[in-house]
């Protein structure tokens, strides 16, 4: 089981990211684009992920992955349990969506190529 505080200590060493607390909800972003989000119980965590490959990751581990409301679907966005995750997978869950969200060069400076 993975907790905020645990992605908080990972997601503020990756460069740009900011920390927002939004309508109770904490947030992790790079400029305006949040690439982690947590439900306001802290239960599920959002985080950037390509549409193409979502469908597969949900696929492999339902229990684990879901997708976000219909209204969010549009977005490059899966949901996760946060008591199904362990700390492997939350570092390269939020590793990858920092990725996503950060120049290039940023991402290839801090994690090498992808």
């Amino acid at each position: 089981m993975i907790t905020v505080d645990d992605v908080r200590r990972l997601a503020l060493t990756l460069p740009r990211t900011s920390e927002h607390l939004i309508r109770d909800r904490v947030k992790f972003r790079v400029g305006s684009i949040v690439y982690i989000a947590f439900t306001r119980d802290e239960t599920v965590m959002g985080f950037a992920f390509p549409k193409e490959e979502r469908d597969a990751l949900i696929a492999s581990e339902p229990a684990k992955f879901h997708l976000p409301e219909e209204s969010s679907l549009r977005f490059n966005w899966v949901h996760a349990w946060t008591s199904a995750l362990d700390e492997e997978e939350m570092y390269e869950l939020v590793t990858e969506a920092w990725r996503m969200v950060v120049p290039k060069k940023v991402a290839a400076a801090r994690l090498g190529s992808p």
